[in-house]
């Protein structure tokens, strides 16, 4: 699916999140290319953030992709620096990131009828 094709549709860009952060994690682990995960995080991160920016505007997206960006990090620092499972961290951050996104731009916004 492209990312015009993603613009007009109501895919959730909650998806995009969880595959970014998620099967990035795997991907990289699996394959021991950590690159590789790192274009999958970086190309999900692109298209959520051209969902965000669509749906929500500029303030919208780039307040998004700082939480994207710091769920990355704060897995490292689960895993890393606190000792947690790694895949326990990975899958904290991506539930969270992902139910902050669908909250924020998935959700469709009730349109209040004038009158």
């Amino acid at each position: 699916m492209s990312t015009s094709s993603l613009l007009r549709t109501r895919f959730p860009s909650a998806a995009l999140v969880a595959v970014g952060l998620a099967a990035g994690f795997g991907i990289a682990q699996g394959t021991g290319i950590r690159a590789l995960g790192g274009a999958v995080f970086a190309a999900a991160g692109l298209a959520a953030g051209a969902l965000w920016l669509r749906r929500r505007g500029p303030a919208t997206a780039v307040a998004l992709a700082a939480l994207y960006v710091g769920a990355f990090v704060l897995a490292h620092v689960l895993a890393i620096g606190v000792g947690m499972s790694a895949w326990l961290a990975v899958s904290l951050v991506t539930l969270t990131a992902a139910g902050v996104t669908f909250g924020v731009v998935d959700v469709p916004r009730e349109e209040v009828a004038a009158g």
